[in-house]
């Protein structure tokens, strides 16, 4: 090949570098911001004006007029455990419940909260709660967090939770 061929050769190769290398430099700065892609005058999609209105109906159609001293959630994950419970008279920060969601029963663990045995005597049996009595511990279903202690009536008895005051 000639001299002059082989020069041309190289600039043309030389020369759609520079090409390529200009456009990749306008694609950079035909940039679009986020504001310029988001059409404003359409609603969005996952928006709900009326959602606390629909929650605030399901919580009154659980609930079912009942009183509940507190709604009861879990203190890791926030999912909801009770919708109705009483406050403990002497332990201000545990409360207990009959009707749960989200709870998992640890089957065959015994727990041993103390602070939990109920010192009066129960209706009907005439005996005092407390000394007989074996606890199982309660897990949220979501994230396993224990948040508190199922007893043999049945009974759940929550002392790690966050109450939100109804």
């Amino acid at each position: 090949m000639s001299k002059q061929k082989e020069d041309a050769l190289v600039n043309e190769s030389t020369g759609g570098e520079e090409n390529e290398n200009n456009q990749d430099q306008n694609a950079e700065e035909a940039v679009v911001s986020d504001d310029d892609v988001i059409d404003y005058s359409v609603k969005p999609e996952f928006y709900d004006p009326n959602l606390d209105d629909k929650d605030q109906l399901w919580v009154q159609k659980k609930k079912k007029g009942q009183y509940s001293d507190a709604v009861l959630s879990c203190p890791a994950c926030f999912t909801t455990l009770c919708l109705e419970c009483q406050r403990h008279e002497k332990y201000v920060t545990q409360y207990r419940a009959v009707f749960v969601v989200n709870c998992k029963i640890k089957k065959g663990q015994v727990s041993d909260k103390g602070s939990l045995k109920r010192k009066r005597v129960r209706k009907g049996g005439g005996r005092p709660a407390g000394g007989d009595e074996s606890f199982s511990p309660v897990c949220c279903s979501v994230c396993e967090t224990e948040v508190g202690v199922i007893d043999d009536d049945e009974i759940y008895h929550f002392f790690n939770v966050l109450p939100s005051e109804c």
